[in-house]
């Protein structure tokens, strides 16, 4: 039992400086609730069948979370609130969206123009393929998954590809996400929500920086 505690860690902690580096690129709540939840789920990586259970289910349910996060978006309405909702074809659909605040999609031609902006695109299918793949390869990497699903020493082949398979996937993930960028604010990541419409915001920060250089001193 020994010998075999011994041998997992060995492709598992070298692979974990990348697969931290693998979670920059994932929605930072799924992957902060998955790294918090997944020693006690797997038991350490000593798993008995209802750990295997567990362990499978939280890998299944974060998984969802990165493939759908790619699809969410977020914006700050007229109003100042922060808008979150998911894409579709026709636009964006706004999750928390109340009675009583500014946005009024049902009314507002400009509110309804504003949200079309946001509808469903291809780059959004190829970034939710990206972050799923990701995530499996960053919970593979991870010792107690290792440890849970694979307990048997692993051979020098295989200790290679667990080693390597983090940092190509991240080569990989990074080339792909510079040659199909994506603008959108999802729910989980940390980038600054969009204000609106990017082009009047860009306007009127034009306007406000003439205006200090142009003001005596």
């Amino acid at each position: 039992m020994a010998s075999t505690k011994a041998a997992i860690p060995k492709s598992a902690h070298k692979a974990l400086p990348v697969s931290a580096n693998l979670a920059n690129l994932l929605p930072t709540g799924t992957v902060f609730a998955f790294q918090a939840v997944i020693p006690s789920f797997s038991n350490n990586g000593r798993c008995e069948l209802a750990h295997k259970y567990m362990t499978l289910g939280i890998i299944i349910i974060c998984s969802l979370a990165c493939f759908l996060s790619s699809f969410t978006d977020s914006f700050v309405g007229k109003d100042g609130k922060l808008y979150y909702g998911i894409a579709t074809p026709k636009g964006l659909y706004v999750f928390n969206d109340e009675y009583e605040d500014g946005l009024d999609v049902e009314n507002d031609p400009e509110d309804r123009k504003m949200l079309k902006k946001y509808r469903l695109t291809a780059i959004d299918f190829v970034h939710a393929c990206c972050s799923l793949t990701l995530f499996l390869v960053m919970a593979c990497s991870s010792f107690d998954v290792q440890g849970c699903f694979f307990p048997e020493p692993a051979g020098p082949n295989a200790d290679a590809v667990m080693t390597n398979l983090p940092l190509l996937a991240g080569i990989l993930a990074s080339a792909l996400f510079m040659l199909f960028p994506t603008k959108r604010r999802g729910i989980g990541y940390a980038d600054k929500p969009d204000c609106g419409d990017r082009k009047e915001e860009k306007q009127s920060q034009k306007t406000g920086d003439k205006d200090i250089l142009a003001s005596p001193k």
